[in-house]
């Protein structure tokens, strides 16, 4: 699988994030640091115990890594997560966060077979 290819699997944008970082090496190294990132984990466990206001600084971090991976996909559903925890709980919150959960592991499977067809 190539990086465009994952991109494409992740719903996002290559030609944005390559325009951005301008090189191939560096898209890959942060697209696979997303792997690591400690965000999304975050989101979920303050969801579960009804922190909104760290579920919202969760979403709004994820949502800033998204947007400069060109995660276009799971931008929209953490952006719009976001907007609803602005200020408290929201009553589309959980469906938003359901949403995101989806993107979100859409983003991670697709990354996770581009680095299984890296060469070791």
């Amino acid at each position: 699988m190539t990086l465009r290819e994952c991109y494409t699997a992740l719903g996002g944008n290559y030609d944005e994030v390559l325009g951005r970082l301008r090189s191939e090496a560096l898209v890959k190294k942060f697209v696979l640091k997303f792997l690591d990132d400690p965000s999304y984990g975050l989101l979920c466990r303050s969801m579960e115990e009804q922190n909104y206001e760290e579920a919202f600084r969760a979403a709004h971090t994820l949502k800033g890594i998204c947007q400069n991976l060109a995660f276009v996909q799971l931008y929209d559903s953490s952006a719009q997560l976001c907007e609803a925890l602005r200020g408290g709980a929201h009553p589309e919150a959980p469906a938003l966060s359901r949403q995101a959960a989806s993107d979100y592991q859409q983003t991670i499977s697709a990354i996770r077979s581009f680095q299984s067809s890296l060469p070791q």
